[in-house]
């Protein structure tokens, strides 16, 4: 139990971190796959990342029933977390944002591609699903697991797909994995934007893509920018003060 605690502690950072770092606002959401039992998975409750405890976090099936609702409001998007982990049994944490950085490349015909080595792990491709193309005109929100059985087909096997005129969604391993690349997958975004009206953009290669992905997710690297990007959130202050929210 006290192992399961640690677990769900990193998914309740993983919401503050996000919020902090910019990739989500009042809106976007961030899962793990139960680490005992992979036919579930744990989120909040429906709340703004940057307010999420962990009293908020829920257990769901992967049809996104909840275990335990208590009379919790639900994220109404769940079904992305729950489609993408029935299909991907390698992914163990999903991200959802709508990080502004990355909407021109949903929307365009420009391919995100990498451009610096700590956005490692976004993977060689990145492709863009449409909810128009199987769903015709929506409110855009990926509201059953229909649409989300959709959108986890257009992710495929790669690390991140883009949602036209919504957002994103990425994946992990783990929570830390999936955060960082999140994190990184918005920086590059703007970057590359910020390139492309310099001229021509040098792009890394398919080998450096491989090699920054297998730095960027080995613990010198990823604990390093975990343990900073929590003490950032606040987080930290609020364990070393006994004050854990």
């Amino acid at each position: 139990m006290a192992d399961l605690a640690a677990f769900l502690e990193d998914l309740v950072i993983a919401n503050r971190i996000l919020a902090h770092e910019g990739v989500v606002d009042g809106f976007g959401h961030v899962s793990a796959r139960h680490p005992e039992r992979p036919d579930r998975f744990f989120m909040s409750r429906s709340r703004s990342p940057q307010l999420v405890t962990f009293d908020d976090i829920m257990e769901f099936d992967l049809e996104c029933n909840p275990i335990d609702q208590r009379g919790r409001v639900m994220y109404g998007e769940r079904p992305i977390h729950g489609a993408i982990f029935q299909v991907r049994p390698d992914v163990g944490s999903v991200v959802h944002n709508h990080a502004h950085e990355v909407i021109p490349y949903s929307v365009t015909k420009v391919p995100m591609r990498q451009i610096i080595h700590t956005a490692g792990g976004m993977g060689h491709h990145v492709p863009v699903w449409d909810i128009h193309d199987d769903f015709g005109d929506t409110d855009m929100l990926v509201r059953n697991m229909q649409q989300g059985r959709s959108l986890a087909k257009a992710l495929g096997n790669n690390a991140a797909v883009l949602m036209r005129g919504h957002g994103c969604t990425v994946t992990g391993r783990t929570v830390r994995d999936a955060v960082r690349i999140a994190v990184y997958l918005m920086v590059n975004a703007r970057l590359q934007t910020e390139a492309m009206r310099l001229g021509d953009v040098t792009f890394l290669t398919a080998g450096e893509m491989t090699a920054t992905a297998e730095m960027s997710a080995s613990p010198l690297s990823s604990d390093r920018i975990w343990e900073n990007w929590t003490r950032r959130s606040g987080y930290a202050f609020e364990v070393t003060s006994g004050q854990k929210q």
